[in-house]
């Protein structure tokens, strides 16, 4: 299947910042280890920083992620960051293929489409972060030559 990204549209903005906002609470509590109410907070604080006002922070875009037909399947969000060494690089703070659409590699074009625009912009560093608890995204990203640099561990007795 050949996807496309396109940008978010001004007026599908809220939606996806409320859904987005919800997954992430959950998946901290999921994933992460998090207290509900743990995740509340860092959630809130998180989204004061990526969405002020409501809008999205600069150097951020997020794209819908489109099939052949031009029906979204996904959703990718990306930002210009500086990496560890002070060089650019493209960061992934999400990228989600809806459920009815999993399972039939839409991730890993998804991914290779963010690859391209990192290629466009004349970037070659590229980052994400994906929860300790996330296997199968773990498991795409490092089909597709990502390395894990660091994993952090918690025990509760």
């Amino acid at each position: 299947m050949a996807l496309r990204l396109r940008r978010l549209r001004d007026e599908e903005l809220p939606a996806y910042v409320e859904h987005t906002r919800a997954a992430y609470e959950s998946e901290l509590v999921a994933q992460a280890g998090l207290t509900p109410q743990q995740a509340a907070t860092k959630t809130e604080a998180d989204w004061a920083r990526l969405f002020p006002e409501g809008q999205l922070a600069p150097g951020n875009e997020i794209f819908a992620v489109e099939d052949a037909a031009g029906a979204r399947v996904g959703d990718l969000w990306i930002a210009e960051r500086e990496g560890d060494g002070g060089q650019r690089m493209l960061y992934v703070y999400s990228i989600a293929i809806d459920p009815e659409h999993r399972g039939r590699g839409l991730g890993r074009e998804a991914m290779l489409l963010f690859e391209d625009e990192a290629r466009a912009r004349g970037i070659s560093d590229l980052g994400l972060t994906v929860l300790g608890g996330n296997d199968i995204a773990r498991s795409l990203y490092r089909s597709l030559g990502y390395s894990e640099r660091a994993v952090f561990m918690s025990k509760t007795l």
